[in-house]
């Protein structure tokens, strides 16, 4: 008796095409072509208009109005717009861009000095109004910066700070936002039971959280710095109605007396060398110091944003 042996069946296979490659067919090709339409979009919306910027203080005003609008002038043309900006109020940019380094570096010291202590409070520690105080600094975090310009006006006048560089900086350094992004962090990263050795070893709450806590909130200390040093670096309505005098200006508000002494945005300037160029390298300077910021703080602001990934 002779058994015989089936042929193993071979189970069927996607036809192929050329160097054994699948064919292609339009489910495969539409969700690459889908994200070549969307990456496009978002280059055209954010990296031409930086584009233009970079390249409009190389060109005089009448190139950038009838040429082509992301052509490279000339060497010559940025020096004269350089020269213009510079010239504009006695050097009055520079003065503007030294007194929101004053305001935002002060307020962010302020700020890292309060945010940090008051979240690890919210977070590791129980007292009575703890959830209303938490609740609190909810709801102020949410509301819009502008609807609190004038209670603050009100309050900075009751003290007698309306005028001074203290009616900016002292409201620049109260930041909800940077007590919140503490409070996150010790919840999400630091273990109660490492607090409670501490305790038991015979520290006390303020040794507790200046020996363990705050070395541990290295990453979010270097989180809410950056992020309050950009919110400040960035606020233009409220220094425009606590500061009654130009040379006072932060940045912001200066570019704004730099629009007005545009006859492209004030028909009344007159004759003026502030055009379109010398805006445009205005801004970029204003721009340059959150740049660096953010290139030297960026592995730290990397660690802070994922730092509370797992506890422990």
């Amino acid at each position: 008796m002779t058994t015989t042996l089936d042929t193993p069946r071979r189970s069927p296979q996607r036809p192929r095409g050329a160097r054994g490659r699948a064919p292609i067919t339009v489910a495969s090709v539409w969700p690459k072509v889908l994200w070549v339409i969307v990456i496009g979009f978002f280059l055209c919306f954010f990296v031409v208009p930086v584009l233009w910027m970079l390249l409009a203080p190389t060109r005089t005003d009448h190139d950038i109005v009838v040429g082509a609008p992301l052509a490279f002038g000339s060497f010559s043309d940025l020096a004269n717009t350089w020269d213009n900006v510079m010239s504009f109020q006695n050097h009055a940019l520079m003065t503007w861009i030294g007194n929101s380094a004053l305001y935002s570096v002060v307020a962010m010291v302020i700020a890292l000095v309060t945010c940090v202590p008051a979240g690890y409070a919210l977070a590791m520690t129980k007292f009575r109004l703890r959830k209303p105080l938490l609740t609190i600094t909810l709801l102020v975090m949410l509301m819009p910066s502008a609807t609190l310009v004038l209670p603050l006006y009100l309050e900075m006048d009751a003290l007698g700070l309306d005028g001074s560089v203290w009616s900016v900086i002292l409201p620049f350094a109260f930041y909800p936002f940077g007590t919140y992004l503490a409070y996150t962090y010790y919840v999400a990263t630091v273990s109660d039971e490492l607090l409670d050795a501490a305790r038991m070893d015979g520290a006390s709450e303020w040794q507790v959280f200046l020996h363990i806590a705050l070395p541990l909130a290295k990453p979010v200390a270097a989180l809410v710095a950056f992020l309050n040093f950009v919110h400040s670096w960035n606020q233009f309505f409220l220094p425009y109605v606590m500061l009654p005098s130009s040379e006072q200006y932060p940045a912001q508000v200066g570019l704004s007396n730099l629009l007005t002494a545009s006859p492209l945005f004030n028909s009344s300037a007159g004759i003026s060398h502030i055009l379109r160029p010398e805006i445009a390298l205005a801004a970029l300077i204003t721009s340059v110091p959150v740049l660096v910021v953010f290139l030297f703080a960026q592995r730290a602001l990397v660690e802070g944003m994922t730092a509370g990934a797992t506890k422990g």
